[in-house]
Order: structure tokens, then C-alpha cells, then sequence
């Protein structure tokens, strides 16, 4: 009798801390991860000097290209450093801040894959089907979306020249209209043995999650991403940037810089490069690609998308300049991996008129760096050279050209969009 009355009491008592301890619909979350007061002192031992990097960091401000940046170091799986340096629009006087939203350009390629990945992991879909199974508009030369697969896509090795159809959807082509017409293109080489570029073509992405969710493509992103990851400040459209408490504006040029007006074009492409956000969910995105958020994105969704699918000489190329730490590369799904002096790293770049970005880290050290900035300049290209190299003990090198005389550094060309740097 009175262990029943026991078991009853107890019964009550869990009843009554679950009442009293569930969420509140509509609250925020606990946060997953800390951050860091902006410019904070590490704590505890660390590879990399944070008071050199700060110095160096506001000596690339005085690139008269730049406007605004904002950078985050995490080091051994925690957040470490996140700053803002510069404003949010030229001749303005709002600093950037880690909360101010940028847009990531093609980082938006790692979140559609994993996206993807998610839910071949669940077992909605497969990676090895017929891409053409899943993106109604996607059509390839003599009928190859019944060829290539889901992972071709998001490898880009779909067998088209790379870009193919950017400079149309640049002139306001609708993106669906365009990946029909990828059908009327030569093929370069058979689905799956060659990679090149895309952004059109690999918005079929989005297609994919809006077929096996039932969901706007944000929607899905954001429920099953951003939302449990705590990236409170991301977001996938025009409207949504421009609305945002603390916003970058875009800029072009060099010698002055001049404002730009936000174009819609690569928001109409969200899994190429849709997505909005600020360094803090950055910062935590690149936690969660570290394998630091499993219930979010479990170890088997990072080993497909982070595995190397295809070789890109063309990535070599343009790295020649590091070519003493960078010495080989190839690309997974909607991610790059390199070889930094022996060690492998995962990366992307990306770049739309007026906002560059980048991600790179050890995903067996957890250590890596994120960047944003609202213009041009390629001269925080070579941030995550600097960073990596105090990560790993090498020997310092004035990546930055800050300190030995070198020729300006010029801003990228000018184009609507991903195109003029291959979205990289």
C-alpha cells in the first residue's frame, strides 16, 4: 500500500516539473552554444595569438575597398574570438557588430547540401537516385537528369560547362525557365566525370527539399537547421536582410567605394546562395559541421557531404598564390576540401555584387575560421591563411601583405553575381 502510494506521489511530482519545466511556445531557446563578448580575451591555452590577429585584422580596414568585416575564430570546438570591424555602410556610423547580417553567397551551397543529405539520412530520399526523380524543372542534354544522380548535383558534376545559364539569370530569367533550358546545352563530359561550377542547375536543390518536405525551401531550412542550432540573426530572403535590426549594405569599387541597392538575383537560387546571416551563426554553423550538434547534423549527414567526390584542379589554380599551404583540392557536396600543408580542411567562398564570404576548419581539430565583409576586396582571401597557420604552429607569414610591399590589391571584377569568383 504504500509503495503504491509512493509510485502515486512520484507520478505527481514528475507530472507537476514537466508542467513547470516544459518550454513556453514562442520562447527563445537555451542557446546551444556560447559566444563570446565581442573582442573578449580567449580563455585557457591557445594555438593562435588573438592579440596579433585583432592588429592585423583592423590593419585589413585600411584597404580603402573595405567597408565592413566580421571575423570569429573557434579553436578546440568553442568559439574563441568574434569581432566587427568597420561600418555597415560607407559614410555611415553604424559598427559592424557579430549580431550585423550579411549574406553568405555560396556558403548557402554547404546548407542545401547538408539539407539534402538530412534527409537522404532519414531515409526520404537517396543520394544515389536520378536527380530528374525529385527536380521537376531540371533538365539535362540528351535527357541526363535520368542519369545523374542527387550527389552529381551537389558535386556539381552534372556534365554542363560551369555557370551555364548564370549570365541569364543575371538579366532576370526565371530559374526554373533556365533549368529547363539546360537541356538545349552540349554536354561537356557524362554525368558524374567531370566537375564544373553551378548555381542554376544547382538550385535544383531547393526543388528537392520542396518536393520531400511539403515546404517552402526557408521554412525547411530554417526548422530543421537554424532554429535548433540557435542561428537567430539567418535568414533566406531580400526582405528579410534589409529588415533585420543591424544590416551590411553591399559596396562596390574601390577608389571610393559606392553603395549598392540589394538585388534579388541568387535569392531567386536560395540553395546557391539565398541564405542571410550574421558571423555568431556562422560561427555556429561551423560548429555544427565539426560534428558538435549530432541531433542536428549527425555524423553520417558530415561524412557524405564532407567526402571528396571530385577532383578541381581549377580551385589549385586559383589558390596559386598559397600554393606552400594548399596542395591539392577536390569537392564533396556543396563543400570543398583541401589539403592545408597536410592536413584536411573543409572550406567554401562566396561572393554577390557587394558581399563576400568564407569558411574554413579541421574538422578533427575543431579549429576554423569565418569571414564576412560587404565589398570587393580580395584581401581577407588570405584571413584563413593566417588563422590555420597559428592553428597548426607553422611558420608565420605575412598573408595579408600587410607588411611586405606588394602591389594594391584590386577588387574582384564587377557582375551581378556568384560568377565572377566561381561562387568558390
Amino acid at each position: 500500500m504504500f509503495a503504491a502510494m509512493g509510485l502515486a506521489l512520484a507520478a505527481l511530482l514528475w507530472a507537476a516539473a514537466i508542467r513547470f519545466t516544459a518550454p513556453v511556445p514562442g520562447a527563445t531557446p537555451p542557446a546551444r552554444f556560447e559566444v563570446p563578448v565581442a573582442g573578449a580575451p580567449a580563455r585557457g591555452q591557445s594555438a593562435v595569438d588573438y592579440a596579433r590577429l585583432d592588429s592585423r585584422l583592423q590593419r585589413v580596414m585600411d584597404d580603402p575597398a573595405m567597408v565592413g568585416m566580421a571575423v570569429a575564430v573557434v579553436e578546440q570546438g568553442e568559439i574563441r574570438f568574434i569581432k566587427g570591424y568597420g561600418i555597415t555602410f560607407a559614410g555611415g556610423r553604424e559598427p559592424v557588430t557579430p549580431d550585423t547580417v550579411f549574406r553568405w553567397a555560396s556558403l548557402s551551397k554547404g546548407v542545401a547540401a547538408d539539407m539534402v543529405a538530412r534527409l537522404a539520412d532519414q531515409g526520404r530520399l537517396s543520394l544515389g537516385e536520378p536527380v530528374g526523380r525529385y527536380a521537376a524543372s531540371l533538365r539535362l542534354p540528351g535527357g541526363n537528369e535520368h542519369v545523374a544522380s542527387v550527389a552529381d548535383l551537389l558535386s556539381h558534376q552534372l556534365g554542363l560547362f560551369g555557370h551555364a545559364q548564370d549570365s541569364k539569370l543575371e538579366d532576370g530569367i526565371d530559374p526554373a525557365y533556365l533549368r529547363g533550358s539546360l537541356a538545349t546545352l552540349h554536354s561537356i563530359c557524362a554525368p558524374g566525370a567531370c566537375h564544373a561550377y553551378q548555381n542554376v542547375a544547382f538550385d535544383a536543390a531547393s526543388e528537392i527539399v520542396e518536393r520531400v518536405t511539403g515546404r517552402p525551401y526557408g521554412e525547411a531550412v530554417r526548422e530543421q537547421f537554424f532554429a535548433p542550432l540557435g542561428m537567430t540573426g539567418a535568414s533566406m530572403s531580400r526582405a528579410e536582410l534589409m529588415a533585420a535590426r543591424s544590416w551590411a549594405r553591399p559596396h562596390a569599387g574601390a577608389h571610393p567605394v559606392r553603395p549598392e541597392e540589394v538585388n534579388d538575383i541568387y535569392y531567386r537560387v536560395p540553395a546557391s546562395g539565398g541564405v542571410n546571416g550574421s558571423i555568431k551563426d556562422l560561427a555556429i554553423w561551423m560548429l555544427a559541421q565539426m560534428g558538435l550538434a549530432p541531433d542536428v547534423l549527425p555524423e553520417d549527414v558530415l561524412a557524405a557531404v564532407q567526402a571528396p567526390r571530385a577532383r578541381t584542379p581549377g580551385e589549385n589554380f586559383r589558390r596559386r598564390r598559397f600554393r606552400e599551404r594548399i596542395t591539392a583540392s577536390s569537392y564533396g557536396m556543396g563543400w570543398r576540401i583541401l589539403d592545408y600543408a597536410g592536413r584536411r580542411v573543409i572550406g567554401h567562398h562566396g561572393g554577390v555584387r557587394g558581399y563576400r564570404s568564407m569558411i574554413l576548419f579541421d574538422p578533427a581539430q575543431r579549429s576554423g575560421v569565418v569571414v564576412l565583409w560587404n565589398s570587393s576586396s580580395r584581401r581577407p582571401n588570405a584571413i584563413e591563411y593566417e588563422v590555420m597557420d597559428m592553428v597548426y604552429g607553422l611558420p608565420s607569414r605575412d598573408w595579408l601583405e600587410l607588411d611586405e610591399p606588394a602591389p594594391p590589391v584590386p577588387a574582384l571584377p564587377e557582375t551581378n553575381g556568384l560568377s565572377e569568383n566561381e561562387g568558390t
